[in-house]
């Protein structure tokens, strides 16, 4: 039976991100993480960014598969919306990687962490975007930038499930569907 190294070094450079950050990752610790050569390393990628790159690529790959699967349910925009950031939420957490580079972003401001984190919400923006200019489309949705009401409700949402928590009491996930609702489909005005 072959090892396939190179996704051995993958998990292993993985697991040296989530530890140390991407800063204080180096090829010599992903080599002993892996237990390969750090030429062995080098025949896959050339660059530390090129590694860090391919793990991005397969988060972003996962993260979009899972939006799939959440959009393509049958049920109301405002079900179907509450889902897809309840989706991106769970990613997020259950993938300690974006959790690290959060951390570093806020703690020591590393750029290639910065980009990390700005792609992966990039492109749950680009999907958000997308289902409510399908939503407009079929008449769920009233006409208007999806763009900018795609980036509302995202920043609304992590406002509500990670900022909130800060200085006040934790929402649950009802009330914090109640308020996106409220907001999104009512709006605070009479």
């Amino acid at each position: 039976m072959s090892i396939d190294r190179k996704a051995l070094i993958l998990q292993a450079a993985t697991l040296s991100f989530v530890q140390f950050g991407y800063k204080a990752t180096t090829m010599d610790q992903v080599s002993r993480i892996a237990n390969v050569g750090k030429g062995t390393i080098y025949t896959f990628f050339k660059t530390k960014e090129e590694l860090f790159e391919e793990i991005l690529d397969k988060a972003t790959s996962e993260l979009t598969s899972v939006m799939n699967r959440v959009a393509a349910q049958q049920t109301t925009f405002v079900h179907k919306l509450l889902n897809l950031l309840d989706s991106i939420l769970e990613f997020r957490l259950d993938h300690e990687l974006f959790v690290k580079l959060a951390q570093e972003v806020r703690d020591i401001g590393t750029a290639q962490a910065l980009e990390g984190v700005k792609r992966m919400e990039g492109y749950a923006l680009d999907f958000l975007q997308q289902q409510i200019e399908a939503a407009i489309g079929s008449g769920e949705v009233k006409p208007c930038d999806a763009s900018v009401a795609a980036f509302m409700i995202l920043r609304m949402y992590l406002a509500l499930t990670t900022e909130w928590n800060r200085s006040h009491e934790p929402l649950d996930r009802d009330k914090i569907k109640e308020h996106m609702i409220l907001f999104i489909s009512a709006g605070i005005l009479r």
